[in-house]
Order: C-alpha cells, then structure tokens, then sequence
C-alpha cells in the first residue's frame, strides 16, 4: 500500500502563486507516476499535471501549462505543483494520486490505484 498526504492548500487572491505538496509514504518504491488532479463543486475530477518518478518526464493540462509547474523530490518521496498566475477557475480540491504501473497516458483518474485525502485551493477574485 501507499498512503498519500497532501498539504499547502489554502485561501489566495487571483494572480497570487500558492504551492503545494504530497507526501508518500509505505510502499513507494512501487510508484511508476504521480499525479495531480482537482475537482470543483459540481464538476467531475480533472488532469492538471503528472510526473514520471523514475525519470523527469511531465505532463500538463493545456489549462495550467506555463503556470503551473510538477516537480518531485525522490529522496523524500514528495511531490510539489507550484502554481502561478491563480485565477479564480483554479479552485478546487486538489488530490494527489500514485499508479503503481505504466500507463502512457497519465490523465485519467481511473488508472491511479492510490488516492490522497485533498487539500482545498480557493482563489478569490
């Protein structure tokens, strides 16, 4: 099992940056890809970026790319979304998620095996 722990979500005004974290833990030696995926009220989860966790290849929704940034760092198992420009559409609860295999197209929810709890992004305008 990998138990996953998001943090570093909060309340920003529109144009603020904000970046946030997840932690791994348990058996993360499994971890093929991590991702990011949000989800507002009344709107179905959504891809926002993913990162490869034995090399450094990403992924990013067209929505935030140039914006927001996915990175990794390997020794302590945490993976980070630096986010820039917010606007107000960015709010959400964002998850973090692990796949345990191979997929050569990391957007979709379904393909992740683990899931963490979330942590509310709320931009105001």
């Amino acid at each position: 099992q990998v138990q996953l722990v998001e943090s570093g979500g909060g309340l920003v005004q529109a144009g603020d940056s904000l970046r946030i974290s997840c932690a791994a833990s348990g058996r993360s030696s499994r971890i093929i890809t991590m991702a990011w995926f949000r989800q507002a009220p009344g709107k179905e989860r959504e891809f926002v970026a993913a990162i490869r966790w034995f090399n450094t290849n990403t992924y990013y929704a067209d929505s935030v790319k140039g914006r927001f940034t996915i990175s990794k760092d390997n020794a302590s198992n945490t993976m980070y979304l630096q986010m820039h420009s917010l606007k107000p559409d960015a709010t959400a609860v964002y998850y973090c998620a692990a796949d345990a295999h191979f997929n050569s197209i990391p957007d979709r929810p379904s393909d992740y095996e683990y899931w963490g709890q979330g942590t509310q992004v709320t931009v105001s305008s």
